[in-house]
């Protein structure tokens, strides 16, 4: 009985060994069939060229002309700090008349500066001028009191 246990036992684990063997073929099979129709799709997407009109083609161009022509002179063409006059400086247009885009930074900036100093200012103002309300009311607050503290002395000088 023994021995054919062993071949029952050892029976069950070459037909478990196949169907694992089985299994695994399948498994790759179904991968590859994944695979290709993947691949399949993707192959039937097409990708139509860009149509670039002749306006943006001539743009592209102005832009890389515009850029091929700056010299080192030119890289920075703001003003340095040192030479700096006093005067506002603007926006300088790169190249000539001809670019196409204006760098418009640093009025924006300045303009920004400009208008948080006009708020300080006005804010200043209107602090100062509270403040002088403030101290023409406790003005005559302290010139109230000093008329009660006559009036108070003055009664108390007829009682006697």
């Amino acid at each position: 009985e023994e021995d054919l246990l062993d071949d029952v036992c050892q029976e069950v684990v070459e037909k478990w060994a196949e169907s694992q063997v089985i299994d695994s073929k399948e498994k790759k099979e179904d991968e590859l069939q994944a695979i290709a129709s993947m691949m399949e799709k993707q192959a039937r997407i097409v990708v139509k060229p860009k149509e670039v009109s002749q306006e943006e083609k001539q743009r592209k161009a102005a832009l890389l002309a515009q850029y091929a022509n700056v010299t080192d002179e030119e890289e920075y063409p703001f003003p340095d700090p040192d030479e700096h006059d006093g005067s506002n400086a603007t926006a300088v247009n790169i190249g000539s008349e001809k670019s196409l885009f204006r760098n418009t930074n640093v009025e924006d900036v300045l303009n920004a500066r400009k208008l948080e100093r006009e708020l300080l200012r006005d804010e200043f103002q209107k602090k100062k001028e509270q403040d002088k309300l403030q101290r023409e009311k406790d003005k005559l607050a302290k010139q109230e009191r000093k008329e009660k503290e006559k009036k108070r002395t003055q009664k108390g000088e007829r009682k006697r």
